[in-house]
């Protein structure tokens, strides 16, 4: 399998684990949630974890890859507000958490343009 091929199934692998996190630790993510948004936090934190895991899906899945990846370079550009509040929010934990917290922001910027290089491997193939 080349690299071209293995790099949607690692995106969709990185979806599914984070989609799953959120069903797992709930409340790490309830904590990020911008007190802004209406609504709960939890309701939030299962809401992005049901598209992480349809995106995973989608990408995953040759016919829904090109805007599943693009959906999910959007969804990459979402959440990074949550990512800004938890760096906030952990400026004043121990320096390892801090910059663990700090290190995810500039992360947003590849990942958005892995899921865009992923959608744009399917421009000009036939799906069957």
């Amino acid at each position: 399998m080349s690299r071209s091929e293995r790099s949607p199934l690692l995106l969709a692998g990185l979806l599914a684990g984070a989609g799953v996190a959120h069903f797992a630790a709930p409340r790490l993510f309830d904590a990020i949630v911008p007190k802004a948004l209406p609504g709960s936090p939890r309701t939030w934190t299962y809401a992005s974890g049901v598209a992480e895991l349809v995106l995973a899906a989608g990408v995953a899945l040759p016919p829904t890859r090109k805007p599943a990846a693009l959906a999910a370079a959007a969804l990459f550009v979402g959440v990074f507000p949550a990512n800004v509040k938890m760096a906030l929010d952990w400026r004043d934990r121990p320096t390892p958490l801090k910059a663990a917290a700090f290190g995810r922001l500039p992360l947003q910027v590849p990942l958005v343009l892995w899921a865009r290089s992923v959608a744009r491997g399917t421009e000009g193939r036939q799906e069957s």
